[in-house]
């Protein structure tokens, strides 16, 4: 919202007319009135000239206007009335900073990183803030020192509450989780106090339990690594043999589909058969089970020759169905036959 005044008009003439101005003699002389005003249009041009100012990307400028705040302009050319009536502040609101918590560069600070966990052990927590600013005007006017003190109280404040509601192991192996809850506590106490910052990420620098457990920590850090390989493994596995068994096993289906239709089709054409056989063995039962002799004859002794012997036709072979017409057949005595 814009508080923005209206100037009163001076009737710059009217004032100079009514001064009683005495220099060299002269008492409230035109030239010397028009002399003034020519240097107060002069002085007046220098100040108004000098309420320009730029805005450059990604800066944002806060305006106030006889101590109250007046507006926010963005980037471009911009001009606002100098001090006394009118003050303004630019502030890079894009510009990402960071703070060190537990740390300075090498320098570990244990003042600050040293913390106990919900489950009442302690551990070594070094934190990276990155930040920018959302909101220039509460930035400016609503929080003292934010980008020092408060956001130091804060993150400090934010990341105690975390890792003294997380048991140890969660602290030193689920980092992403610390993080982002870390984060999301710091940014709601930075709203809370209205500092105008935004956190852009948090990141654990370094974990560490105190000194002579650290070996303990770092086997139960393997064991959990190695847990984690095992599963990620079998997962493997069963993603590769999962897809093989269905697919044997629809096999195995299909394959017993088409069984079961083949076979129900032999059967089919069996009792077909038979009925037929029936149809012809009514019309000539003697032949018909003449026939159905020979041709067991040649299913249970194949590849053999086979001969009828008979007292009135003598001996016949018995060819196998489909050679009678390739072979004459001529009927032999005993006599012949010996």
């Amino acid at each position: 919202m814009s508080y923005r005044n209206e100037e009163p008009e001076i009737n710059l003439r009217a004032i100079l007319d009514k001064l009683p101005f005495k220099f060299g003699g002269m008492s409230g002389g035109n030239t010397f009135s028009y002399v003034v005003l020519s240097i107060f249009s002069v002085a007046l041009i220098i100040w108004l000239a000098t309420g320009f100012y730029s805005v450059q990307p990604g800066e944002v400028a806060v305006v106030k206007l006889f101590g109250e705040l007046n507006s926010e302009e963005g980037p471009g050319l911009h001009w606002f009335p100098n001090s006394p009536i009118g003050s303004k502040q630019i502030v890079f609101v894009e510009e990402v900073k960071r703070l060190e918590l537990g740390f300075r560069g090498t320098q570990p600070v244990p003042v600050e990183s040293v913390m106990i966990t919900g489950d009442e052990n302690i551990v070594d927590v070094q934190l990276l803030v990155q930040y920018d600013i959302k909101d220039a005007t509460d930035y400016l006017f609503e929080a003292v020192d934010p980008s020092g003190a408060l956001l130091k109280d804060a993150t400090e404040t934010a990341l105690r509450q975390v890792v003294g509601s997380s048991p140890i192991d969660t602290v030193i192996i689920e980092r992403e989780n610390i993080q982002s809850r870390t984060k999301l506590k710091l940014q709601e106490l930075l709203d809370e106090y209205k500092s105008g910052i935004r956190v852009k990420e948090v990141k654990l620098q370094g974990v560490n339990p105190p000194d002579e457990v650290k070996p303990a920590f770092a086997d139960v850090v393997i064991a959990k690594e190695d847990k984690e390989t095992i599963i990620n493994q079998a997962q493997a596995y069963e993603e590769a043999v999962l897809p093989q068994a269905r697919g044997e096993s629809r096999k195995l289906i299909e394959d017993a589909r088409a069984f079961k239709a083949e076979r129900i089709n032999q059967a089919e054409g069996q009792a077909s058969k038979f009925t037929s056989m029936l149809v012809e063995y009514q019309k000539a039962p003697d032949i018909t089970r003449q026939r159905l002799l020979y041709e067991a004859m040649e299913e249970v002794l194949p590849g053999i020759t086979k001969f009828i012997v008979d007292s009135e036709t003598g001996i016949l072979p018995i060819l196998p169905l489909g050679q009678e017409n390739n072979i004459s057949l001529v009927p032999q005595t005993k006599e012949g036959a010996e």
